[in-house]
Protein backbone atom coordinates (compact mmCIF):
# COMPACT_ATOMS: atom_id res chain seq x y z
CA UNK A 1 0.00 0.00 0.00
CA UNK A 2 1.62 3.15 -1.21
CA UNK A 3 1.19 5.74 1.67
CA UNK A 4 2.22 9.53 2.39
CA UNK A 5 3.97 10.03 5.92
CA UNK A 6 3.95 13.37 7.69
CA UNK A 7 6.21 13.88 10.05
CA UNK A 8 6.17 17.07 12.75
CA UNK A 9 9.46 16.62 13.88
CA UNK A 10 9.26 19.12 16.90
CA UNK A 11 6.30 16.99 18.35
CA UNK A 12 6.35 15.82 21.57
CA UNK A 13 9.39 18.12 22.34
CA UNK A 14 11.35 17.25 19.08
CA UNK A 15 11.25 13.70 19.86
CA UNK A 16 10.03 12.39 16.71
CA UNK A 17 12.21 10.32 14.58
CA UNK A 18 10.95 10.48 11.19
CA UNK A 19 13.71 7.94 9.58
CA UNK A 20 12.87 5.42 12.34
CA UNK A 21 8.84 5.60 11.46
CA UNK A 22 9.75 5.56 7.85
CA UNK A 23 11.69 2.09 8.24
CA UNK A 24 8.77 0.69 10.53
CA UNK A 25 5.79 0.91 7.94
CA UNK A 26 8.16 -0.22 5.09
CA UNK A 27 8.92 -3.46 7.56
CA UNK A 28 5.40 -3.85 7.58
CA UNK A 29 5.21 -3.84 3.68
CA UNK A 30 4.30 -0.02 2.86
CA UNK A 31 5.75 1.93 0.14
CA UNK A 32 6.33 5.08 1.77
CA UNK A 33 6.56 8.76 0.47
CA UNK A 34 7.65 11.42 3.31
CA UNK A 35 5.67 14.57 2.80
CA UNK A 36 6.63 18.13 4.65
CA UNK A 37 3.82 19.32 7.17
CA UNK A 38 4.22 22.49 5.42
CA UNK A 39 4.04 21.08 1.92
CA UNK A 40 0.59 19.87 2.72
CA UNK A 41 -1.81 22.93 0.81
CA UNK A 42 0.77 21.31 -2.26
CA UNK A 43 -0.30 18.54 -4.57
CA UNK A 44 0.26 15.07 -2.98
CA UNK A 45 1.68 11.75 -4.79
CA UNK A 46 -0.85 9.25 -5.36
CA UNK A 47 -1.79 7.14 -1.84
CA UNK A 48 -3.74 5.01 -0.52
CA UNK A 49 -3.66 6.53 2.95
CA UNK A 50 -2.28 9.63 4.81
CA UNK A 51 -0.41 8.87 7.96
CA UNK A 52 0.41 11.82 9.99
CA UNK A 53 3.25 11.48 12.84
CA UNK A 54 2.43 13.91 15.55
CA UNK A 55 0.78 16.30 18.51
CA UNK A 56 -2.87 17.07 18.19
CA UNK A 57 -1.43 20.55 16.53
CA UNK A 58 -0.60 18.33 13.81
CA UNK A 59 -3.55 16.24 12.96
CA UNK A 60 -5.89 19.03 11.51
CA UNK A 61 -3.64 19.69 8.82
CA UNK A 62 -3.24 16.91 7.62
CA UNK A 63 -6.66 15.55 8.09
CA UNK A 64 -7.62 18.15 6.25
CA UNK A 65 -4.80 17.54 3.53
CA UNK A 66 -6.51 13.77 3.64
CA UNK A 67 -10.46 15.36 3.00
CA UNK A 68 -9.33 17.11 0.14
CA UNK A 69 -7.40 13.73 -1.55
CA UNK A 70 -9.83 11.90 -0.56
CA UNK A 71 -8.07 8.87 1.45
CA UNK A 72 -8.34 8.08 5.09
CA UNK A 73 -5.68 9.22 7.31
CA UNK A 74 -3.67 7.23 9.94
CA UNK A 75 -2.19 8.65 13.15
CA UNK A 76 0.21 7.95 15.33
CA UNK A 77 0.71 9.50 18.38
CA UNK A 78 4.36 10.97 18.72
CA UNK A 79 3.00 14.60 21.06
CA UNK A 80 2.64 15.79 24.18
CA UNK A 81 -0.84 15.03 25.10
CA UNK A 82 -2.09 12.67 22.38
CA UNK A 83 -5.67 13.53 23.13
CA UNK A 84 -6.91 12.69 20.00
CA UNK A 85 -5.59 8.91 20.12
CA UNK A 86 -7.02 8.94 23.29
CA UNK A 87 -10.24 10.03 22.52
CA UNK A 88 -10.29 7.71 19.59
CA UNK A 89 -8.64 4.43 21.50
CA UNK A 90 -5.35 4.46 19.01
CA UNK A 91 -2.55 2.91 20.00
CA UNK A 92 -0.13 4.75 22.10
CA UNK A 93 3.04 2.82 21.12
CA UNK A 94 4.83 3.83 17.69
CA UNK A 95 4.85 -0.06 17.19
CA UNK A 96 1.01 -0.45 17.43
CA UNK A 97 0.47 2.67 15.68
CA UNK A 98 2.43 1.54 12.70
CA UNK A 99 0.96 -1.52 12.61
CA UNK A 100 -2.77 -0.40 12.75
CA UNK A 101 -1.30 2.77 10.05
CA UNK A 102 -0.08 0.35 7.61
CA UNK A 103 -2.87 -2.48 7.33
CA UNK A 104 -4.46 -2.16 4.37
CA UNK A 105 -7.68 -3.84 5.84
CA UNK A 106 -7.92 -1.25 8.77
CA UNK A 107 -11.26 -0.19 9.88
CA UNK A 108 -12.19 3.28 9.57
CA UNK A 109 -14.66 5.53 11.65
CA UNK A 110 -15.84 9.13 9.35
CA UNK A 111 -14.21 12.09 12.40
CA UNK A 112 -15.30 15.77 12.31
CA UNK A 113 -12.99 18.49 11.83
CA UNK A 114 -13.49 21.72 12.95
CA UNK A 115 -12.26 25.09 11.02
CA UNK A 116 -11.49 28.70 12.87
CA UNK A 117 -10.30 31.48 10.80
CA UNK A 118 -8.82 28.78 8.08
CA UNK A 119 -7.29 26.61 10.44
CA UNK A 120 -8.54 23.44 11.28
CA UNK A 121 -8.63 21.34 14.49
CA UNK A 122 -9.83 17.69 15.76
CA UNK A 123 -10.33 18.25 18.96
CA UNK A 124 -11.25 21.58 20.87
CA UNK A 125 -10.26 24.94 20.90
CA UNK A 126 -10.71 26.67 24.86
CA UNK A 127 -9.98 30.58 25.86
CA UNK A 128 -9.50 31.45 29.26
CA UNK A 129 -7.83 28.96 31.68
CA UNK A 130 -7.00 26.60 29.16
CA UNK A 131 -5.60 28.75 27.53
CA UNK A 132 -3.13 30.18 29.93
CA UNK A 133 -2.48 26.82 31.04
CA UNK A 134 -1.16 25.26 27.67
CA UNK A 135 1.24 28.69 28.23
CA UNK A 136 2.39 27.90 31.92
CA UNK A 137 3.21 24.28 30.46
CA UNK A 138 4.86 24.86 27.67
CA UNK A 139 8.20 25.53 29.45
CA UNK A 140 7.97 22.40 31.28
CA UNK A 141 6.73 19.51 28.40
CA UNK A 142 10.18 18.37 27.99
CA UNK A 143 10.43 17.44 31.53
CA UNK A 144 6.90 16.34 32.61
CA UNK A 145 5.78 15.58 29.26
CA UNK A 146 1.40 15.10 29.14
CA UNK A 147 1.81 15.89 33.04
CA UNK A 148 2.88 19.89 32.44
CA UNK A 149 -0.87 20.46 31.67
CA UNK A 150 -1.61 19.59 35.09
CA UNK A 151 0.99 21.43 36.39
CA UNK A 152 -0.38 24.42 34.29
CA UNK A 153 -3.82 23.99 35.25
CA UNK A 154 -3.18 24.50 38.50
CA UNK A 155 -0.99 27.72 38.79
CA UNK A 156 -3.66 29.14 36.20
CA UNK A 157 -6.64 28.07 38.39
CA UNK A 158 -5.10 30.27 41.19
CA UNK A 159 -4.17 32.98 39.94
CA UNK A 160 -5.73 33.77 36.28
CA UNK A 161 -8.73 35.97 36.15
CA UNK A 162 -12.19 35.55 34.16
CA UNK A 163 -13.05 36.82 30.87
CA UNK A 164 -16.03 38.48 29.55
CA UNK A 165 -17.39 36.63 26.79
CA UNK A 166 -20.56 36.55 24.60
CA UNK A 167 -21.24 33.16 22.49
CA UNK A 168 -23.36 33.14 19.51
CA UNK A 169 -24.68 29.64 18.00
CA UNK A 170 -26.40 29.86 14.76
CA UNK A 171 -27.07 33.25 14.93
CA UNK A 172 -28.56 32.81 18.09
CA UNK A 173 -27.02 34.36 21.97
CA UNK A 174 -26.36 31.84 24.17
CA UNK A 175 -24.10 33.23 26.35
CA UNK A 176 -23.09 36.85 27.47
CA UNK A 177 -21.11 37.49 31.16
CA UNK A 178 -17.59 36.74 32.65
CA UNK A 179 -16.47 33.13 31.94
CA UNK A 180 -13.37 31.20 33.35
CA UNK A 181 -13.24 29.27 30.51
CA UNK A 182 -14.98 28.76 26.89
CA UNK A 183 -14.72 25.42 24.60
CA UNK A 184 -15.48 24.75 21.14
CA UNK A 185 -15.34 21.41 20.53
CA UNK A 186 -14.96 18.39 17.89
CA UNK A 187 -13.90 15.69 19.39
CA UNK A 188 -14.17 17.56 22.97
CA UNK A 189 -10.55 16.51 24.28
CA UNK A 190 -8.06 18.86 25.67
CA UNK A 191 -5.60 19.77 28.08
CA UNK A 192 -3.98 16.19 28.30
CA UNK A 193 -6.57 14.26 29.48
CA UNK A 194 -9.81 16.33 30.12
CA UNK A 195 -12.86 15.98 27.50
CA UNK A 196 -16.33 18.24 28.03
CA UNK A 197 -17.80 15.19 27.75
CA UNK A 198 -21.52 14.74 25.60
CA UNK A 199 -20.06 15.23 21.85
CA UNK A 200 -20.66 13.00 19.44
CA UNK A 201 -18.22 12.31 15.81
CA UNK A 202 -21.18 12.05 13.50
CA UNK A 203 -23.92 14.51 14.07
CA UNK A 204 -22.51 17.52 11.91
CA UNK A 205 -22.27 19.99 14.99
CA UNK A 206 -20.24 21.55 16.91
CA UNK A 207 -20.85 21.56 20.53
CA UNK A 208 -19.80 24.24 22.46
CA UNK A 209 -19.29 24.93 26.60
CA UNK A 210 -19.09 27.92 28.82
CA UNK A 211 -17.78 28.15 32.14
CA UNK A 212 -19.41 31.09 33.91
CA UNK A 213 -17.17 32.84 36.33
CA UNK A 214 -17.90 31.99 40.01
CA UNK A 215 -15.28 31.49 43.04
CA UNK A 216 -12.27 29.55 42.52
CA UNK A 217 -13.38 26.83 44.79
CA UNK A 218 -15.97 25.55 42.16
CA UNK A 219 -13.07 25.50 39.69
CA UNK A 220 -12.14 22.38 41.31
CA UNK A 221 -15.18 20.63 40.97
CA UNK A 222 -15.11 21.64 37.10
CA UNK A 223 -11.71 20.15 37.17
CA UNK A 224 -12.90 17.22 37.86
CA UNK A 225 -15.58 16.62 35.91
CA UNK A 226 -13.70 17.71 32.59
CA UNK A 227 -10.81 14.75 34.26
CA UNK A 228 -13.87 12.61 34.02
CA UNK A 229 -16.05 14.03 30.92
CA UNK A 230 -18.88 15.16 32.24
CA UNK A 231 -18.54 18.82 31.95
CA UNK A 232 -21.33 19.20 29.96
CA UNK A 233 -24.03 17.44 32.63
CA UNK A 234 -23.13 20.23 35.26
CA UNK A 235 -26.61 22.41 35.79
CA UNK A 236 -24.42 25.51 35.52
CA UNK A 237 -22.14 25.05 32.33
CA UNK A 238 -24.32 26.50 29.51
CA UNK A 239 -24.00 23.81 26.72
CA UNK A 240 -25.35 23.75 22.97
CA UNK A 241 -24.78 22.98 19.55
CA UNK A 242 -24.92 24.13 16.23
CA UNK A 243 -23.13 24.64 12.86
CA UNK A 244 -21.84 27.62 13.46
CA UNK A 245 -20.18 29.54 16.58
CA UNK A 246 -18.98 32.88 17.12
CA UNK A 247 -17.03 33.78 20.66
CA UNK A 248 -16.29 37.35 20.81
CA UNK A 249 -13.50 38.13 23.21
CA UNK A 250 -11.38 40.94 24.41
CA UNK A 251 -9.00 41.58 21.61
CA UNK A 252 -5.72 39.29 21.35
CA UNK A 253 -7.29 36.90 23.93
CA UNK A 254 -5.71 33.69 23.05
CA UNK A 255 -7.41 30.25 22.00
CA UNK A 256 -5.69 27.20 22.94
CA UNK A 257 -6.70 24.82 19.59
CA UNK A 258 -5.58 21.87 19.75
CA UNK A 259 -2.14 22.07 21.67
CA UNK A 260 -1.62 25.25 20.08
CA UNK A 261 -2.20 28.92 21.20
CA UNK A 262 -4.23 31.80 18.58
CA UNK A 263 -5.85 34.70 18.64
CA UNK A 264 -9.12 35.03 16.60
CA UNK A 265 -11.37 38.33 15.68
CA UNK A 266 -13.78 37.55 15.12
CA UNK A 267 -13.62 33.81 16.52
CA UNK A 268 -15.68 32.16 13.96
CA UNK A 269 -15.67 28.30 14.10
CA UNK A 270 -17.73 25.86 11.36
CA UNK A 271 -16.86 22.66 10.06
CA UNK A 272 -15.26 21.09 7.00
CA UNK A 273 -17.67 19.70 4.33
CA UNK A 274 -17.69 15.54 4.87
CA UNK A 275 -14.79 15.42 7.71
CA UNK A 276 -11.98 12.90 7.17
CA UNK A 277 -12.03 9.38 7.37
CA UNK A 278 -9.75 7.76 10.34
CA UNK A 279 -8.07 4.79 10.50
CA UNK A 280 -9.10 2.80 13.84
CA UNK A 281 -8.36 -0.39 15.68
CA UNK A 282 -10.47 -3.19 15.34
CA UNK A 283 -14.20 -2.87 16.62
CA UNK A 284 -13.98 0.89 16.84
CA UNK A 285 -15.44 1.48 13.35
CA UNK A 286 -18.71 2.78 14.70
CA UNK A 287 -18.31 3.33 18.26
CA UNK A 288 -18.77 7.11 19.90
CA UNK A 289 -15.73 8.56 21.77
CA UNK A 290 -15.24 6.25 25.21
CA UNK A 291 -14.86 9.76 26.70
CA UNK A 292 -18.07 11.06 25.88
CA UNK A 293 -20.34 11.03 29.02
CA UNK A 294 -23.50 11.67 28.35
CA UNK A 295 -23.34 11.05 24.31
CA UNK A 296 -26.56 10.25 22.52
CA UNK A 297 -28.41 11.65 25.49
CA UNK A 298 -30.85 14.58 24.94
CA UNK A 299 -29.15 18.05 24.79
CA UNK A 300 -29.80 19.86 27.67
CA UNK A 301 -29.12 23.39 25.77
Amino acid sequence: MRIALIVNRLSGSGRTDGDRIRTLLTERGADVHVVGIDELDRPLPEVKRLVVAGGDGSIGVAARAADRVGVPLAVLATGTANDFATALGLPKDLDGGCDLAADPGAATQRREVGVVDGHPFVNAAAAGLSAVASRLAKPHKARLGRFAYAFGAVRAGLSAPHTPCRVRCDGEAVFAGDAWQVVVAVSGAFGGGSNIGGTRHDDDHLDVAVVPAGSRLALVRHGYHMRRAMLTQQDNVPHHRGHEIEVELPPGTEFNVDGDLRAFDPARFTLLDGGVEVVVPPGRGAVDDPAAGSRGAPDAS
